[in-house]
Formats: C-alpha cells, sequence, structure tokens
C-alpha cells in the first residue's frame, strides 16, 4: 500500500498551552486508524491541524506527496481531505438533498443533475434514500450523521477525517452511525478515526493511536493495544473506560 499522508513533529499551541507536542504519524492508503485517548489529549486538534481549522505551530503534514504550508489553497485540501465532525454541522434550510450536492456542484464543478444521482447513491448507502427531501429538523441525530457521512463521501476524499462522531448521540444510535463507518472501512476506505468507542476501535482499525497529554503515547495492532498494552497509562485508561462502561 502506498502513503496517503505523513505528520512529522506536529505541534500546535493555544497561548502557552501546548497541545501537540510533537506527533509523528504515516498512514498509508486504505487504512483505518483509530485514535483513542482521554479528553484533552490533542485528539481533535490533531485532526483539525490535517485540514487546516487550525494552523499548526510547528512541524510538517505531506499528503498525497505535497507537503501543506501556510497559504496552501485550504478548499483544494479539504475537497481532498474530508472531516465529519461530531455536531453534523448540517445546512439547517437545506433538504438533505441540497445538504449533500453542495459542495459538489460549488466546489468540483459537477453539473447539477449528476451530482443529485451520486446523492442519492450514496444516500441508498448509508441507508437514507427515503430521506432525500427531508430538512436537517425532522431527522434523528444518528440520521444526522449519517447525512454528514454521505455530504463528506460526495467529495470523493482520499482521507475520511472522523472527530468523535457518535459522542453526541443517544446511545440507542451509536449503532447506526458504526455501522456505516464500519461498511466503509470494509471497503478499503481510508480513515482516521478519534472514538471514545473501544470494541468498535478493536474491531474496525488496522492500527490503533494512544494519545494522551499532547504526545503519543503507544500504537500498534488493536490486538496488541487492547489485549496487551505495554503502557502503565494505556493500561490505566483502558481499565477506566471498561469500570465506566460497567457502572
Amino acid at each position: 500500500m502506498s502513503e496517503i499522508i505523513r505528520i512529522e513533529g506536529l505541534r500546535m499551541a493555544f497561548g502557552s498551552q501546548e497541545v501537540l507536542r510533537g506527533i509523528d504519524l504515516a498512514v498509508d492508503e486504505g487504512e483505518s486508524v483509530a485514535i483513542i485517548g482521554p479528553s484533552g489529549s490533542g485528539k481533535s486538534t490533531l485532526l483539525r491541524c490535517l485540514n487546516r481549522l487550525e494552523e499548526p505551530s510547528a512541524g510538517r503534514v505531506i499528503f498525497e506527496g505535497h507537503e501543506f504550508r501556510k497559504g496552501t489553497d485550504v478548499n483544494a485540501l479539504r475537497a481532498r481531505m474530508g472531516m465529519v465532525f461530531q455536531h453534523f454541522n448540517l445546512f439547517p434550510h437545506m433538504t438533505v438533498l441540497g445538504n449533500i450536492i453542495e459542495a459538489p456542484v460549488h466546489v468540483r464543478k459537477v453539473p447539477k443533475e449528476r451530482a443529485i444521482e451520486e446523492a442519492r447513491t450514496l444516500l441508498a448507502r448509508v441507508g437514507l434514500a427515503d430521506r432525500a427531501d427531508a430538512f436537517p429538523s425532522q431527522l434523528s441525530g444518528g440520521q444526522k450523521q449519517r447525512v454528514a457521512i454521505a455530504r463528506c463521501l460526495a467529495m470523493q476524499p482520499r482521507l475520511l477525517l472522523l472527530d468523535e462522531v457518535t459522542s453526541a448521540l443517544d446511545p440507542e444510535l451509536v449503532g447506526e452511525v458504526l455501522a456505516v463507518i464500519r461498511d466503509l472501512a470494509s471497503q478499503g476506505m481510508t480513515m482516521l478515526i478519534v472514538t471514545h468507542e473501544m470494541s468498535f476501535a478493536r474491531d474496525v482499525a488496522d492500527r490503533v493511536i494512544f494519545m494522551d497529554g499532547g504526545i503519543v503515547i503507544e500504537r500498534g495492532p488493536p490486538d496488541a493495544i487492547f489485549g496487551n498494552p505495554r503502557n502503565d497509562r494505556l493500561r490505566k485508561f483502558l481499565r477506566a473506560v471498561v469500570d465506566r462502561a460497567a457502572n
């Protein structure tokens, strides 16, 4: 597999607070990488730095062989590196179909009829073929998140960034969103997934990254991370997650 993104020495500070303290990571095409860790460890900031919602303080991001610097065409970057957020970010005044075709028509310059056809295919893929004409206010949280994923896929990204996409959902709606992501992984979509769903990370990810305090503490295949963690901090984190799930 060919490398799709490389992160070297990435740092991010907000004032005197250094949130990322030198992240090194490479992801191959077709690979699903789950990023886990406690709140405040820098997981979401890492994703936001990759697609330039935040400008890193230092380090390099090389995507598809090109290094992105200040002044890079951010829209072109985001067309190839899609991001799905915790809180959906759908346009409330647009229908589901309108939300999905907006960027392909105006950014990719896809003819509207073709964009509509592609959008309907994506809606069927995420199990919402019958909701094309609904508005976001008429959808459940799980449906909104599946629309957000379809909207992102409509740009045909090479890399998908998923930032805690189930954390704002009621527990009974989490499964329907995870099923979509699981399907994407099985079809070879390259993904960086920030998640607090440990069983999902274990089942779906090719590799798992554990972050704490703005650095990568441990990385490896899911069986090693969850079954035989080497680092005391990771072991403590996993015990806390298991205890919380049991109560």
